[in-house]
């Protein structure tokens, strides 16, 4: 019996929940992609659902984005998705050749990440105020960011029972529910004990769900959001007097940076991220190159400097 286009996609959003262990947010994006697909294919009179579609239905749909303003990154995106997508009713048999397999897609211009100088996250330390729940929690929050490499989620995510203080390790839950250890820096575990014991306590008592085991809490009580994190870190900049945009990903990005600087090795920084692949970690190689460049320059004596016309 053939299957219906929405029990394909119930059937499809299952298998990334359960096998594939991706998030509700992950999980909604493919969503969102794959609904712009079938009402392009509806619109454009292309086919007549997505079983139908011919080998030439992908490149016209990429020209399609990138002449409504998509940019090569979601252009790439969206195709990525819609492959998945159909490498899935491939493999179940819903359709025979996945066309968006093969698809040429348009170039993204190669784009380091974005960083915080090493001065900016200490700004960012002394703009919490210690003497404050608040202040306090955004310190420690700061610490495991920074301090630890985590993904905005991971931090959302952490729940007391994942803190080993004896051996200085935190069990972060990453993509795909894939595990792995990350190590606090010496006084961090301190830190969090005291934040655990005292205003975490405090903030508990705001909020009816008292068996809430998250680390960190927003002011009423209840576990802080991703946005949340986002605000208190719009608000460290400001307090901190600087105008610069943040994101918790830059701090992420300025830990393997500090790492590599630092003489740590690839592969340890790529564990430490929890990067499936070497290749993602790489970037930040060129990132540590490109200082190194800029004080050979800077220090050595027949660097690029104004000769001395006097």
């Amino acid at each position: 019996m053939k299957i219906s286009v929405d029990e394909a996609l119930t059937e499809y959003f299952n298998y990334l929940e359960s096998i594939k262990g991706y998030s509700k947010n992950t999980i909604e994006g493919y969503q969102k992609d794959i609904d712009e697909f079938i009402n392009f294919l509806k619109t454009e009179q292309v086919a007549r659902d997505i079983f139908s579609i011919r080998k030439n239905v992908p490149r016209n749909y990429s020209s399609y984005l990138t002449r409504n303003g998509y940019a090569p990154t979601s252009v790439r995106r969206h195709m990525s998705s819609l492959s998945s997508f159909y490498k899935f009713m491939v493999k179940e048999e819903m359709i025979k050749e996945n066309f968006f397999e093969d698809v040429e897609l348009p170039k993204v211009p190669k784009h380091n990440p974005d960083l915080i100088s090493n001065n900016e996250v200490r700004l960012l330390f002394k703009a919490c105020d210690l003497d404050t729940k608040l202040g306090y929690r955004n310190f420690v929050l700061l610490g495991c960011l920074y301090g630890c490499g985590l993904r905005v989620s991971e931090l959302c995510n952490m729940q007391i029972k994942d803190i080993d203080f004896a051996e200085r390790t935190i069990r972060i839950h990453g993509k795909g529910k894939k595990d792995r250890d990350v190590i606090m820096y010496e006084g961090l575990g301190e830190m969090l004990k005291h934040y655990i014991s005292t205003y975490r306590e405090e903030l508990l008592y705001n909020s009816k769900d008292l068996d809430n085991r998250y680390v960190f809490l927003n002011k009423n009580g209840t576990t802080l959001t991703r946005v949340g994190v986002r605000k208190i870190l719009e608000k460290l900049v400001k307090d901190s007097s600087e105008t610069y945009h943040i994101s918790p990903h830059m701090l992420r990005h300025s830990f393997a940076t500090a790492m590599l600087d630092g003489g740590a090795d690839l592969r340890t920084v790529q564990e430490l991220l929890g990067h499936e692949s070497l290749s993602t970690t790489q970037i930040y190689t060129h990132l540590s190159m490109e200082k190194i460049k800029k004080d050979y320059m800077n220090n050595h004596p027949r660097g690029e400097k104004k000769p001395d016309t006097k």
